[in-house]
């Protein structure tokens, strides 16, 4: 590990000092993607270096303990030899953590998909409720949300819903949220109280970029229609809806919530490059079972990832053993205990695969 961070440490001063160029940062792409790998590397360089710091002072405080006569000195250098020593073990593990490689994607913007599946209306409005819990999570992170597509059932549930959340870091904390969503509640129209169990699925894709994904238009047929349901003024007026269909995967997108129909297929076609890249990050993670192992779960959005009671105002993460009794909480947007929790089990277990 430490030839490792010598090598980064190495690369990390020779970056420091290009970047300072005035002819690199006269080329402002250059400059950017430098900029962006001395961020990445700051934050394992920062905690190397504490760590041979304190490694340094450490040893100086056993050659003061070995050479020193004086009773009150000595008991001082071996309190500064235990902090230290407990200190140097807390920074190599999180070394360990910062050494793991990292998924390429962490740092893109989202595309969350819900939709609801068991439940009939009952799942359209937690598919609803879920598009709330994860809006107000992206204000307290001060992230932006944007509807991409939204079939709503006349009653305010949802029966899909898609939009994107843009942020620094969206991907690596809401990658997490694919999977299954199981709530247990009275819902309103039951008059017996009975209990009922609904699901939702929601899928949380990487924005891809053009460079991402190779999309070949000749593939793409896109359809222009009349928007209908709830809308604005220019719903059942103008032919601004649009359908675009992927012949070769079958994918089919369709966006009619923007009044311009050029919005409405940028949109579309923005959903279908994130799906096809979805679909090719699954053939590959498929092909890797080793590091499918590692994840929190594996991703596959048939697992039941949660559930929702309401009667006892628990939430259940069942892949990583989790209760919270704060349901109200977390559906106003307070995930990051059990998102954190959720990264604290992956980086755990690529720890173990590492040994």
């Amino acid at each position: 590990m430490f030839d490792r961070l010598d090598e980064l440490e190495t690369k990390f001063t020779e970056l420091s000092d290009t970047i300072s160029d005035p002819a690199v940062i006269a080329d402002t792409n250059r400059w950017r993607d430098l900029m962006k790998e001395h961020s990445d590397l700051t934050p394992v360089i920062d905690a190397y270096r504490e760590f041979k710091r304190l490694r340094i002072q450490v040893e100086d405080a056993k050659t003061l303990l070995n050479e020193e006569s004086d009773e009150e000195l000595r008991q001082l250098a071996k309190e500064e030899i235990k902090e230290g020593q407990d200190a140097l073990e807390k920074i190599s593990e999180e070394l360990k953590v910062l050494l793991l490689p990292k998924d390429p994607n962490d740092e893109k913007n989202v595309i969350v998909e819900i939709r609801g599946g068991a439940g009939g209306d009952e799942a359209a409005l937690f598919a609803s409720n879920l598009y709330r819990m994860y809006g107000l999570y992206a204000e307290r992170r001060r992230w932006k949300t944007e509807i991409m597509s939204l079939n709503e059932n006349g009653i305010g549930g949802f029966k899909e819903v898609s939009f994107m959340i843009q942020g620094r870091g969206a991907y690596s904390r809401l990658k997490y949220e694919s999977g299954v969503h199981r709530v247990q509640r009275v819902p309103a129209t039951e008059s017996s109280g009975r209990i009922h169990t609904s699901t939702v699925t929601v899928a949380v894709l990487p924005e891809a970029e053009d460079l991402d994904v190779n999309l070949n238009m000749a593939d793409v047929r896109v359809d222009i229609y009349r928007s209908s349901g709830n809308g604005g003024q220019s719903v059942n007026t103008t032919d601004s809806a649009v359908r675009v269909t992927h012949t070769p995967s079958g994918i089919v997108v369709a966006c009619q919530d923007e009044k311009s129909q050029l919005k409405n297929k940028e949109k579309a076609l923005k959903i279908l490059r994130a799906r096809l890249y979805d679909m090719e990050q699954e053939r590959l993670h498929a092909e890797q079972s080793a590091e499918r192992r590692s994840q929190v779960g594996t991703g596959d959005r048939s697992e039941r990832i949660r559930t929702y009671n309401y009667p006892q105002s628990r939430v259940t993460d069942h892949r990583i053993g989790l209760t919270l009794h704060k349901l109200d909480a977390v559906l106003n947007g307070d995930l990051d205990e059990i998102l954190d929790t959720c990264i604290t089990h992956d980086q755990a277990k690529k720890l173990q695969g590492t040994q």
